[in-house]
């Protein structure tokens, strides 16, 4: 199967990475957010990472050129529906997926696979929502930043039809990825074995076992991290990993190694999520 048109639901972060790349590998892909503001800066992430790939010379002018006219925005999601793809990209919120899925059901043709790119979620549970086209539903989890790493983890839930999971494996790779199949447990592999270390350091920060900047040199160092952990907590925001935590402690037993660090949530409640609000762990200048 090739796909020639992906709507992204959700043009945030990881909603405009996938879109990019689908762009990139000859895919035309529309982002859909209702928020105009997230749209425009979609827009101006686009703009920005090709002028860049262009000026390292990854890519052509032309190909830029051509990039740019596969992308579209749009506000609605009726106006994607003509995509024979989608995949939804919005914050990691059961009952927001659960709606957006439902409106997915009712927009796209029935052949139409509803991927989602939770990181951590059911997708089970997730296709609750919509029993009748739950053979459809399928976990896509790309990682951050989505043009630059090469895996995508595919999670195929209960009633996931073989014939959605090749699809699946066949656009991971039409989209220059690797995909790799994980069984759905909540975390998965990626987060399951990333979330409790991560929070492990949180831990230790709090603990008073060293401050961040030697923690996470430590871990670069003598573990040969490329980043440190408390640097990829707010890389990938402190809110993001204080719900995935959640996500795996309610679905694992309520097994308390799941519980995110006390320090964790107090930061995320003062509004410190990282590098998108300024402040996480570490401060940061705007831009």
């Amino acid at each position: 199967m090739v796909v020639k048109k992906v709507a992204v639901i959700g043009g945030g972060t990881m909603g405009s990475g996938i879109a990019l790349t689908a762009a990139t590998h000859g895919i035309h892909a529309v982002i859909v957010d209702i928020n105009e503001d997230q749209l425009a800066r979609a827009t101006d992430y686009h703009t920005k990472q090709l002028a860049r790939s262009v000026s390292k010379e990854r890519i052509t002018q032309e190909e830029a050129s051509v990039a740019t006219a596969h992308l579209s925005y749009v506000s609605a999601m009726a106006d994607a529906s003509d995509a024979d793809w989608a995949v939804e990209a919005a914050t990691e919120n059961i009952d927001i997926k659960k709606s957006i899925f439902a409106q997915m059901s009712e927009t796209f043709n029935k052949d139409v696979v509803l991927a989602t790119n939770t990181s951590s979620i059911s997708i089970t549970d997730l296709a609750s929502i919509i029993p009748d086209a739950a053979d459809r539903v399928i976990g896509m989890h790309f990682f951050n930043p989505v043009p630059v790493m090469k895996l995508v983890e595919v999670i195929k839930g209960k009633e996931t039809s073989s014939k959605t999971t090749a699809s699946t494996l066949e656009l991971a790779e039409q989209m220059g990825k690797i995909p790799v199949p994980a069984n759905d447990r909540a975390g998965f592999v990626s987060n399951r074995v990333l979330m409790p270390m991560i929070n492990e350091a949180f831990h230790a920060w709090a603990d008073g076992v060293a401050e961040p900047e030697d923690i996470d040199s430590i871990m670069k160092l003598g573990c040969a991290f490329p980043m440190g952990p408390l640097r990829l907590a707010d890389y990938i925001g402190l809110d993001v990993c204080k719900d995935i935590m959640m996500v795996m402690y309610n679905g694992l037993e309520e097994n308390p190694k799941y519980l995110p660090s006390a320090k964790l949530i107090e930061l995320v409640d003062q509004g410190y999520f990282g590098d998108k609000s300024g402040r996480g762990v570490y401060k940061y200048d705007k831009g």
